[in-house]
């Protein structure tokens, strides 16, 4: 057992270190500056896995990690707190581990952070349900209400060095028929253009029950739908704005990321969960502020090479005014297994999209992005050498290498 236990944080340790490396290859570290880093490594902190970044930049500055710490290992269910690392240099170092939602033997995750533009405050979005509840459960219908999926708002005023306790919102934002249900994961939106302005948008999925009088359990992915949340008060209230219901099987809306385009409209892209279309990534748009979609989901056949999996997008404005900015969109880039994080761009606001890095080959799975400073983006991603979630690391890339 003790010799098991070793073999397996040794290969924790090399992830590691190949993750190190790879980042130091790319960008040797100037004067406060690094390639990159490794603010999650499994087993250590009191966990047995990180999972599930988010990553945002605060006012001043700091960048806020976030992540599931799984106790007894990878599994969904079971005791999971809700965990935050804090840098200020860019992503270059973090500070101590701190316990944002401690579950106590119940689940707590997928964080959905975004800083209100009003107040400065971080305010946080996440998930959960009793350590005894499984997804399958949830989704067959047999967990009581109360302990299956909630969801929770928390705010910090200090710079995301403490939060709030978690406040249930789940009476505002998940309908009685919805049986599974999740905040993001990853970063949230403030909008900054138009009549919408200073809306707070989450993207977030749900299941649904069957139609009455159906045979069907509702384990089948076609009830999965993807949904967002609004807020016009920087966080204080919420309700549900756009909801993908069609349930059709032919793209299954799930795990979903926004990003708002210089016109004020959003483009959003979902993991399709096994739908009959083509392709594993499906997007839609919102000309209201993320009230209503123009269209249902479709695939989007430029990131025909991702696989079943969570992914990120960011708006990057371009460098001076009336120069074309750039949409980001951060997964992994082989289409049949997690592995080799890639970023995209695209310039014509999600329309097509062009691989233009990959980070490393090495296994990868869910991941955030964030803006780092005027001439750098961050990816906060899952990663390592026999899988994908050995460890979370940050990686810095200059825009520079992506045509900006």
């Amino acid at each position: 057992m003790r010799r098991g236990r070793w073999r397996r944080w040794g290969h924790v340790a090399a992830a590691v270190a190949l993750t190190v490396a790879v980042l130091a290859a790319d960008e040797p570290p100037g004067p406060a500056r690094c390639a990159g880093s490794v603010p999650y490594t499994a087993g250590t902190g009191g966990y047995a896995v990180y999972r599930i970044p988010a990553v945002v930049r605060t006012p001043a500055g700091t960048l806020l990690a976030f992540a599931e710490g799984r106790v007894h290992g990878a599994g969904d269910a079971g005791a999971v707190d809700l965990v935050l690392r804090r840098s200020a240099d860019g992503g270059c170092t973090w500070g101590p581990l701190i316990v944002v939602a401690a579950g106590h033997g119940d689940t707590r995750g997928n964080p959905a952070p975004v800083v209100d533009p009003a107040s400065g405050d971080v305010v946080l979005l996440s998930s959960g349900n009793a350590g005894t509840a499984t997804e399958r459960s949830v989704l067959q219908g047999r967990v009581d209400p109360a302990h299956g999926r909630r969801a929770y708002v928390q705010r910090s005023t200090d710079d995301g060095r403490g939060f709030s306790a978690p406040e249930d919102i789940t009476a505002s934002v998940k309908r009685p028929d919805w049986r599974w249900y999740a905040t993001g994961p990853g970063h949230a939106l403030a909008l900054t253009h138009g009549r919408y302005a200073g809306r707070l948008v989450v993207p977030a999925d749900h299941s649904a029950a069957p139609p009455p009088g159906s045979t069907d359990t509702g384990r089948e992915p076609r009830h999965y739908g993807a949904h967002a949340l609004l807020s016009d008060d920087g966080g204080h209230s919420w309700r549900i704005g756009a909801a993908d219901e069609s349930y059709d099987g032919g793209v299954n809306s799930n795990e979903s990321t926004a990003a708002e385009l210089p016109d004020g409209s959003l483009y959003f892209s979902t993991r399709d969960q096994l739908g009959d279309a083509p392709g594993h990534r499906a997007d839609s748009r919102s000309a209201d502020g993320g009230a209503s979609l123009e269209r249902p989901y479709a695939p989007q056949p430029a990131l025909a090479a991702v696989p079943v999996v969570q992914g990120s997008l960011l708006y990057v404005s371009g460098p001076g005014p009336g120069r074309p900015g750039l949409l980001l969109f951060s997964a992994p880039s082989v289409p049949d297994r997690r592995a080799a994080e890639a970023l995209w761009t695209s310039a014509d606001g999600g329309r097509a999209f062009t691989r233009a890095l990959t980070l490393s080959p090495a296994p990868a799975a869910y991941s955030d992005l964030v803006r780092v400073d005027a001439g750098t983006v961050g990816v906060l991603y899952e990663t390592g050498v026999r899988g994908p979630y050995e460890s979370i690391a940050f990686r810095r890339v200059p825009l520079a290498r992506l045509g900006r």
